[in-house]
């Protein structure tokens, strides 16, 4: 079995990330703000490598269509569209999220951080459970255009 090294590597950044994003939330939760702010910071800086990767793959060499089982071709498609939507959301939750922090209004940030915490450590499993799908389970299929891997086409 041959290892897809971009994706292995970007979908460790995007497991690395919530894992800091989980004991981020934890040192909150305890009131040690420094600590939280610190591994909030970290796995804001592993979520930003992991999307770095995607993109820079996503544009220069495309991505993976599902390669299994015709019959499984659908739900794939749909849990895609999910989590893609997800990590989506997510990202913009947490660049505001970010932003309300530096800008020290912290009702704010207390506030939204709480669903983008929620949102972040849904979205890395959902991306664990793509990877696994394309790389893992199922031989990959072609390698195009990442509207036509979106779609099915």
């Amino acid at each position: 079995m041959k290892i897809a090294i971009l994706p292995t590597i970007s979908t460790s950044f995007i497991v690395i990330s919530a894992v800091f994003v989980a004991f981020g939330w934890y040192h909150i939760v305890k009131g040690n703000r420094e600590t939280h702010q610190k591994l909030m910071l970290w796995g804001s800086g592993f979520a930003l490598a992991f999307f770095l990767i995607y993109a820079s793959r996503t544009i220069f060499i495309g991505n993976t269509s599902f390669g299994g089982p015709e019959n499984l071709k659908l739900a794939y498609h749909l849990f895609l569209f999910f989590h893609i939507t997800l990590a989506t959301l997510a990202g913009v939750f947490g660049i505001v999220t970010l932003l309300h922090a530096f800008n020290k209004k912290f009702a704010k940030h207390r506030k939204i951080g709480r669903w983008t915490a929620v949102m972040w450590l849904l979205t890395a499993p959902t991306g664990v459970a793509v990877y696994i799908l394309l790389y893992l389970l199922y031989p990959g299929g072609d390698t195009k255009p990442m509207i036509d891997a979106i779609l099915g086409l």
